[in-house]
This record gives C-alpha cells, structure tokens and sequence, in this order.
C-alpha cells in the first residue's frame, strides 16, 4: 500500500489539506482494497482546525521518512518561515527519491527547502510573483494548474490540487482507477496542468501622489478607442522616451503592457456582469475585431471568452451572441 503523509506546518489545520486526503483516502483497487494509506503529521502532537476543533496528530516528522508521497499544503497568511527541522526532513526525503508535492502557497515551502532550485512551478496566481521574487533560482508559471517535474509537483489553489493528486494516481495505478477517483470527488478527470488558471489581471500599483495618475484616468476612460504611445506621452507633457522610463518607474511595467492589461481587465468585467455579444465587448475594451481580441483573451487570460464567462457570469447568461 502507497503511503500518502500530508504534512502540517502551522498550528491551524489549512483547508486545502481536505482535498488531498479524501481523494487519496477514495481511491480503490480493482478489488475494492484502499490503494492508499494517508497520514497526517506535524511538528506539534495537536493542531487546530479552521472549524474550532483540535486534531490529534499521531506521527511527527519522522513519519515523512516512511512515506512515498509526502503533501505540503498552503499555509496562512504571516504564517512563521518552516523550521529547520523541517526543511531538513524533506531535503532526507527528497534524496531518498520520495515524491513531494506542494498545494498552492506550499511550493514557498518546497522552496526554502532548495528543492525547486533550476525546476518549473506553480503556485496560487496572487503569490507567483512574490515566489519568483523570493527564489529567482524557481522557474515560475503563475498560470497552469499544476507541475510535474517527476519526483517533485507544486499546484496551484485547493481545487487545482485535486487536479494533481487525480493526475499521480492516474501515474501510480492507471486511468481506470483514476478516473474512479475522480468520480468519487465529483471531478472531472481530464483537465490537465498545462490547463491556466483563471487570472483576474488587476493593473500594477502606481504610488499614491504619482504624476502619473491623471494619464492613468485618461486611457481608462478612452480605451474603446486607439491609444498610442505618442498620445499617452503627450497627455502627460513628456516626451515618449522620458515618458516610458517614468512610467517604468513608478509601476514596473510598459505604457503598453499596461495600456493592454486594462483592456484585458475591461473585458473582463463586461463578460462578468453584461449580456453584450463578444463582438461589442471587443470594442469596447479597444480590441478592434472580435478576432484580436478572442485571441489576446485567451493568450492573457488562458481561456475563450465564452467559457470566462461561463464561469464567472454574476447573472444568468443570455446565450444570444455570444461567441467564443
């Protein structure tokens, strides 16, 4: 029997362990047998839970020694660096050949640990660039659902991990298993982790006070129609070679990087809370055809437009022209 140990690193129990647990802990044989022993252990012999109870954990870190998969799940916000006890076990594990594989903000984890070092990975979209930041050896992917790099896996949120556990079942015991996994966990068992996350793409901070802000409100009130460099610099009175070092500056990314992440972010705030066809949001944002924009979508965003907003319609949708 494969034996599964989700490790707990804070004194609260994360949410995102739940899911890790019950897909491995549903996962049968041909015969009907668990194909998985899970345990939970930490550092400390008790936990809490998010839900006010307290769980008694009955292996510490030496049952990461015994395992053949080892889970690091999130962890909470200003939650203390992993200990060097910790660290130090799952480097032991690493070098034994035992599979670790992290949840969401759990690959900071797999990171402080050296173990990402030179390797791809994935966390939540809101961390991937404070993790790039912090471990520039880690080569960061902010927007698939999960990294298989053989003996090492990050994911991103709770439910992206379901997508990687369901995806190392499927490696250790067969699709038939896996796909009965997935229907245990009322999953589907074909997503796959080169699959984006859905990504909200909010503008980069501006310092409150920034000449800047006056131009900033003048593209977002004008992007249905052509903006130029020439044009943002002019409105701001500099010229476009001082305008483009400024603007770097103060928001660490280009006049036009930023011109396009306000488009994207228009569209994708008429696709959330209107019925407009694909074809009048295009212009709207300043796309120009439905094509351009039914492609720049989904390069940003990592998915069509029709299945955005399939997703993330905040009223019942109106299929009526709407297209992918």
């Amino acid at each position: 029997m494969h034996t599964v140990a989700i490790l707990v690193l804070d004194d609260v129990v994360p949410f995102d362990m739940a899911a890790p647990m019950q897909v491995f802990d549903w996962t049968l044989l041909p015969d009907g047998r668990p194909a998985y022993r899970v345990r939970l252990c930490a550092e400390r012999p008790e936990v809490r839970a998010d839900c006010g109870f307290t769980l008694r954990v009955d292996r510490g870190l030496e049952a990461l020694a015994d395992a053949d998969t080892i889970i690091v799940p999130g962890r909470a916000e200003g939650a203390p660096p992993p200990s060097a006890e910790v660290l130090a076990a799952l480097r032991r594990a690493a070098g034994a050949g035992t599979r670790i594989a992290s949840v969401c903000v759990g690959a900071f984890v797999l990171a402080e640990a050296g173990l990402l070092d030179g390797l791809r990975a994935t966390t939540h979209w809101v961390a991937a660039d404070a993790l790039a930041r912090a471990h520039p050896k880690v080569r960061v992917e902010p927007d698939v659902l999960y990294v298989d790099n053989g003996r090492i896996l990050t994911s991103a949120g709770a439910a992206a991990a379901l997508d990687m556990c369901l995806h190392m079942i499927r490696r250790d015991l067969g699709s038939a298993v896996a796909a009965n996994a997935a229907r245990m966990s009322v999953m589907p068992l074909e997503r796959e982790g080169g699959q984006a996350q859905f990504i909200v793409h909010p503008h980069p901070p501006v310092p409150r006070g920034s000449t800047l802000e006056p131009v900033l409100q003048w593209i977002e009130d004008h992007l249905a129609q052509e903006i130029t460099l020439s044009a943002m610099a002019a409105r701001s009175g500099m010229s476009e070679r001082t305008f483009g070092r400024r603007f770097r500056e103060q928001t660490g990314t280009t006049p036009l990087q930023w011109l396009l992440r306000a488009r994207v972010r228009r569209a994708q705030y008429l696709l959330e809370s209107s019925d407009q066809p694909v074809e009048r949001i295009a212009r709207q944002a300043g796309f120009g055809s439905p094509t351009a924009f039914r492609e720049r979508f989904r390069k940003t965003v990592g998915t069509t437009p029709y299945a955005y907003r399939a997703a993330f319609r905040t009223r019942a949708a109106d299929p009526a022209g709407v297209g992918a």
